[in-house]
């Protein structure tokens, strides 16, 4: 049963810190990359970080670069998304996402496993 469960949104003021958590299924954890979207309302879902497994290597979105930093927990099975210096821009729902197996894109977001997503509000 895959499973990908996020949590520590909420709502801060500008200039503010949150750290995201999305547990996933041990099952999927190893997979080609897991990622952070977002999708702000009237906007099409975005693609804030990735992490892929076998390279250890990382993908930030220009939007948040130098602000955002993603890394994992593997005796967790956690996937965080840290957030610092956040501005009312960054307001959106975020979404943890993992490639099935099949070695899909954490950017575009085709193909993968979704969380149900936690709310980031910044004023």
């Amino acid at each position: 049963h895959v499973q990908l469960v996020e949590s520590g949104g909420g709502s801060v003021q500008g200039g503010e810190s949150l750290r995201l958590s999305c547990e996933i299924s041990l099952y999927i954890y190893s997979s080609y990359c897991m990622g952070w979207f977002r999708q702000a309302p009237g906007k099409e879902r975005a693609a804030v970080a990735a992490h892929y497994t076998g390279t250890a290597t990382t993908y930030v979105a220009d939007s948040v670069k130098g602000r955002f930093t993603i890394s994992r927990d593997n005796a967790k099975t956690t996937l965080y998304l840290q957030m610092n210096s956040l501005k009312p821009e960054d307001t959106a729902m975020y979404y943890c996402a993992a490639d099935p197996g099949r070695r899909r894109s954490c950017i575009t977001g085709s193909g993968l496993y979704w969380g149900q997503g936690t709310q980031v509000t910044v004023s």
